[in-house]
């Protein structure tokens, strides 16, 4: 009599001995799938052609270029797509992805300088005291919550952070600043005496070989150094009278050399 539980029962696996079955041939969806790739393709590396026609080695993209590109993609592709673990849906996803990060490198190359401009004003207003160099020789600096203007220097090639005072009459640096440019406080002659927001105050000359903000560098540069310890070192009209101009506007200060 015949059982019917064995009517839902699997056929047993194949054994070591049995013939291997045969693998079905490529479907249409994998025939289309390659076809719309190698269009697809087609397209974008002719659009290409046109965007950019004197790139490459030789004076523009020829149609032998294009067709032997074509060939390789139909190559690559078709390998891709009559493979025993090809998916179309992850095929389709792959190539969505891949031309999304193809246009994205596109679009930065093309707007390289737009970019660059953008995350350097953006930088500026995350960092004030970042000098911005919008062409040769001219520096903007972007106003502080606090109300002042502040620009990250160096004096002798060692980092100093003014602040752009023009009620000061010299460069003065603090007595901090100056140490950290190896100079040594105990050894200077503080006759200079000038008045300040918070009293008189004593300084001493001294002679730097640069100082550089941004894209503005002079030399033999006379400096202060403050004998009372300050919060920051000034640029005041001494560094701002070596300028070709200087002028405010809005939030922005910007600073012009010859």
């Amino acid at each position: 009599m015949l059982n019917p539980n064995r009517l839902w029962q699997k056929s047993p696996p194949p054994g070591p001995w049995d013939k291997p079955r045969s693998q079905p041939p490529v479907s249409r969806v994998r025939f289309y799938t390659w076809i719309a790739v190698l269009v697809g393709g087609g397209l974008a590396l002719w659009q290409l052609s046109r965007l950019f026609p004197n790139s490459g080695d030789r004076a523009g993209w020829d149609e032998t270029y294009l067709v032997r590109n074509v060939a390789i993609l139909a190559l690559v592709s078709g390998a891709i797509v009559s493979s025993r673990a090809f998916k179309a849906r992850e095929l389709v996803r792959n190539a969505a992805i891949w031309t999304a990060i193809a246009a994205v490198l596109v679009i930065g190359y093309t707007y390289q300088d737009e970019l660059k401009a953008m995350g350097t004003r953006v930088r500026s207003e995350l960092v004030p005291s970042y000098a911005v160099e919008s062409e040769a020789k001219t520096v903007v600096l972007t106003q502080s919550d606090g109300g002042d203007y502040r620009v990250t220097g160096s004096v002798n090639g060692t980092a100093v952070t003014f602040m752009i005072d023009t009620g000061a009459s010299d460069i003065v640096l603090s007595p901090a600043d100056a140490q950290r440019l190896g100079i040594d406080l105990s050894s200077l002659r503080y006759d200079k005496f000038y008045e300040t927001a918070n009293g008189g105050g004593q300084g001493a000359s001294l002679t730097v070989d640069n100082l550089t903000v941004g894209g503005i560098s002079f030399d033999n540069v006379q400096v202060s150094v403050n004998r009372a310890p300050m919060s920051s070192s000034l640029l005041g009209m001494a560094f701002l009278r070596r300028l070709k101009s200087f002028e405010f506007s809005g939030r922005r200060l910007t600073l012009r050399a010859n």
